[in-house]
């Protein structure tokens, strides 16, 4: 058995389809399923921690500490419009829209690491990744708006590679990853899926799934970067 696994936002459509295959693997000791409401997933064990309290988050890791170490952690979380559509100009920029991206979509995960990252196997191979998303992509960007999604998610990225560099030195096997899990059908998506093309439009069970495989197979040279459902790497 492999330490234990940790899912935060397993209550949302990826999160929880990732618990639901975690559990199902079986190769973990314990299955962490961490949410704002604590609910128990799928025969994980459910635990209370918000992305928004950073008290909560340091609660939960120290809940987390005293069992297996962790050796998959996975941030299912991500907000993008929750009563804010994203903006088509720079004219509907807005400091509050902005804001509440940044706490969510990077503050938030920053802080999750922060706490979870120390309890990590210097040892053996463990992995920390985060959803983000191609849109975060710098050298990917043609289209422009979407400017509160877009900078999070970016900045996201940037998180990640610092953690990537930092955790190399006291972590030689940890794999620290973005993942950009494709169109998929949850609530997230939802005002945005008719121009999906064909067949490009997953489910969140799909999703979990390649999502989980990319994983599986990335080394410590990889870490540091953000990888497609397809495991192909996204451009920075």
């Amino acid at each position: 058995m492999n330490g234990s696994a940790v899912v935060i936002g397993a209550t949302g459509g990826i999160g929880r389809a990732m618990v639901e295959r975690i559990v199902l693997d079986g190769a973990f000791e314990t299955v962490w399923a961490v949410s704002r409401s604590g609910a128990d997933v799928a025969g994980a064990q459910g635990l209370a921690a918000d992305l928004e309290d950073e008290a909560s988050l340091a609660s939960a890791a120290e809940r987390i500490g005293q069992g297996p170490a962790p050796t998959l952690i996975v941030m299912a979380t991500g907000v993008l419009h929750d009563g804010r559509q994203p903006e088509r100009s720079f004219r509907q920029l807005d400091a509050e829209h902005l804001l509440r991206d940044y706490r969510v979509n990077a503050v938030g995960p920053a802080l999750a690491a922060k706490h979870l990252l120390p309890l990590m196997p210097r040892d053996r191979r463990a992995v920390f990744a985060a959803l983000s998303a191609r849109v975060g992509s710098i050298a990917d960007n043609r289209l422009g708006g979407w400017h509160a999604y877009r900078a999070s998610k970016a900045a996201l990225n940037m998180i990640l590679r610092n953690l990537s560099v930092e955790m190399a030195r006291s972590h030689p096997q940890a794999v620290i990853a973005g993942l950009h899990p494709g169109t998929v059908a949850t609530d997230l998506s939802a005002p945005f899926q008719k121009g999906v093309a064909e067949g490009k439009l997953f489910t969140a069970d799909h999703s979990a799934e390649r999502l989980l495989s990319v994983l599986s197979n990335l080394t410590p040279a990889d870490s540091g970067g953000v990888f497609a459902w397809d495991g192909v790497r996204v451009p920075e």
